[in-house]
Parts: C-alpha cells; structure tokens; sequence
C-alpha cells in the first residue's frame, strides 16, 4: 500500500512538474512577440529623441546598414538613414565612447545632411559614477541636449575638448573623464559621417523589419 502511494504521489508530482513546464513555454511563447515590440517601440522612440520626426518619412528601422569603422568605436554599429520624399535627410548611428570612467559608453548621434547635430543621447545602461558622471543620461541633466545644431565648424577642431582641455564644452563638477569621453565619441561621429555620408545611402539596407509592431 505504501509503495502503490509513492508511485501515486510520484505520478501526480511529475504531471503536476510537465504541466507547469508546459504552461510556461506557451506563456513565454505568447509573450515574445509582444516583449519585441516593446523593444522596437522603445528604439523607435529614442531614435526620435535624436531626429526628430519631421525631418523624415521612411520606416528608420527598416533603413539601416550595420558597419565598422574605428571611429565609431569597436565592433559593429547600425546607421540609421532618414529619407525626406525619397531624398536622404540624415542618418542616426550608434558610437561607443570607449573611454568612460567606467567603461564604454554607448550613444545615438543624429546628424543631417548639412551635417549638423540633430541630437545625441546616451543608451542606457551606463557603469558613469552616479551622482557625478551619471550626468550624460538626460533624465539628470541637459548636458547632453547641448550637441544639438553643432557641427565639424562649429565648433572649429580645437574646439572639440573640455574646457579643461582647451575646448568649448563645460565638464561636470568632480568628473572629466566622462564628458571628455562623450565628446571625443560625437566629433569621430561627425568625421565618419563626412566620409562616408554618399556611400552610407547607396548601400542596402540589412534591417528586416515586417512593420508586425505597427498596428
């Protein structure tokens, strides 16, 4: 009788364990779409942040190329292209500062056709000292709003450092690396998108994005 209850208890256990595991592969195949789209949502409002929507017309996640170029940091990074009436309007790319405080950091930079700043912010997450470096996310401050409408002349080369290097953009109190860090990043992006504006729009595309998030 003991043994007969063991195997019952074995049995209901063990249906009771493939159940569960069931129930959660199918909530988690349920969720999957609606976890992408939430992502894609929030790429879409950031690169918004950056080039504001006026400027363009096309689907930019379904208009990019992904490419590696030192100046944009280590690794591969996707440029974004924005397209007024078919014609290019300016580009969103992805560059890594690799000189933080803590370590790489990660930003969007807009830029138009004239190759000036449409805006910049950095992609969270972030290792910056809170408190002091932290200071780039946008929710602590407005520092980083303050690329918007610069460009390679304005300011001229020198130009492009902290104060403390000689240059024209304020650092934060206690925290020079990380500033400097960002703004080394932005001046790279802009000679990267001199270079190599032309050529970015004559390639294809690599995005394949269905629009199955846009309902």
């Amino acid at each position: 009788m003991m043994r007969d209850a063991i195997t019952r208890n074995a049995l209901v256990l063990s249906l009771f364990a493939v159940g569960t595991a069931a129930m959660l592969a199918f909530t988690n195949d349920s969720t999957l779409p609606q976890i992408e789209c939430n992502r894609e949502q929030a790429l879409q409002d950031s690169l918004l942040e950056v080039m504001p929507a006026e400027r363009f017309d096309n689907v930019l996640l379904a208009d990019s190329v992904v490419i590696q170029d030192p100046l944009l940091g280590r690794g591969a990074h996707t440029v974004y292209r924005a397209r007024l009436n078919g014609a290019p309007a300016g580009v969103v790319m992805q560059a890594t500062a690799p000189d933080g405080y803590g370590g790489a950091i990660r930003l969007l930079v807009g830029v138009d056709q004239n190759g000036v700043l449409t805006g910049v912010r950095m992609i969270p997450p972030h290792n910056e000292t809170p408190g002091l470096g932290d200071a780039i996310d946008v929710r602590k401050s407005d520092w980083i709003t303050r690329f918007t409408g610069l460009g390679l002349g304005n300011p001229t080369e020198s130009g492009w450092a902290v104060k403390k290097d000689g240059g024209e953009f304020d650092a934060f109190t206690g925290a020079t690396i990380t500033p400097r860090a960002v703004v080394g990043a932005v001046y790279r992006s802009l000679q990267y998108v001199s270079r190599e504006q032309d050529a970015l729009f004559a390639l294809p595309a690599d995005a394949d994005h269905q629009g199955s998030c846009d309902d």
